[in-house]
């Protein structure tokens, strides 16, 4: 099928979809008047308008209805194609779409990025990095790394690796250089947290465990947790991937490191497919070897 066309059905799925053509362009990451060329030329070559247009939204007309059922049809049939063209191939090739917790752009998918591409230079990755809950199917991603694995049976979740967390703080906070017995003492500090993940319990073999003070300050965002904890905020649980620099370069201090935190598992999930691309699969292996290395 013309590229072309497929790429102006995507536009007019995405803004249905949306209701919006500024979300659409965002998702696309296209220029809004982009967005509007295409749709405009889409409605010349059919002849017909396929929005009620008003300042504030867009709803779809009679005819962009049923141009509605037909595009995704047409999209879903050439994605299939797609794969099972991929599939045959010796070397993996198109675009993957992936989907990763926004700490990991701390320089985590630095390594497998850079591996992937000098691997295989008929590929290309588009990068979405969030802490806020994502639509999988919505997205239309090819591979997400989450913390959990994915009961819907549509999906398959492969675990690539179990690492650390660690209590942190600043080295110029007072509690860097505080003599520290029992972590009730953290309690006139302030506490900042994730707000997606749960309260953490610290364990010792020779003490009861503590479940750590509601926090003073929550964030949507892992880079902004680390970042305050860096600039002397407060303490918080850390990934320990995420900060080893910082903890080698003495920016920040482990605080009670005879107790233990609940380690974290990333997972790498899929859509399941009949046929999985060679590009998904280098794309896991990728990940895996590299990430067991850390």
């Amino acid at each position: 099928m013309n590229s072309k066309l497929l790429r102006s059905l995507q536009v007019f799925v995405a803004v249905t979809d949306s209701g919006s053509m500024s979300v659409a362009a965002r998702e696309l990451h296209m220029t809004v008047s982009a967005i509007s060329q295409q749709l405009r030329k889409l409605e010349q070559d059919i002849g017909l308008s396929l929005f009620n247009r008003n300042t504030r939204s867009l709803s779809l007309t009679e005819a962009g209805r049923i141009y509605y059922d037909t595009s995704k049809r047409m999209l879903d049939t050439a994605h299939v194609a797609q794969q099972q063209i991929e599939s045959l191939q010796d070397n993996p090739s198109g675009k993957i779409n992936i989907i990763a917790p926004e700490g990991f752009g701390g320089g985590l998918l630095s390594e497998p990025l850079r591996t992937l591409c000098e691997a295989f230079p008929k590929l290309s990755l588009s990068l979405t990095l969030t802490d806020e809950p994502k639509d999988i199917i919505a997205s239309c991603a090819d591979l997400v790394l989450c913390f959990a694995p994915v009961s819907d049976t549509n999906f398959s979740s492969l675990k690539l690796a179990t690492w650390q967390r660690i209590l942190c703080v600043s080295s110029s906070h007072p509690l860097a250089s505080k003599t520290l017995i029992t972590p009730e003492q953290l309690n006139e500090y302030t506490y900042i947290s994730h707000r997606h993940i749960d309260t953490y319990t610290m364990e010792h073999k020779q003490h009861e465990s503590y479940e750590l003070d509601a926090q003073r300050i929550d964030v949507n965002s892992m880079q902004t947790l680390i970042q305050l904890t860096k600039d002397g905020v407060g303490y918080a649980v850390l990934p320990e991937p995420e900060i080893r620099h910082l903890l080698k370069s003495g920016e920040m201090k482990q605080l009670f490191c005879d107790w233990q935190l609940p380690d974290y598992t990333v997972y790498a999930v899929t859509p399941k497919r009949d046929l999985v691309p060679k590009k998904i699969s280098a794309a896991i292996t990728c990940l895996q070897e590299l990430f067991e290395q850390i």
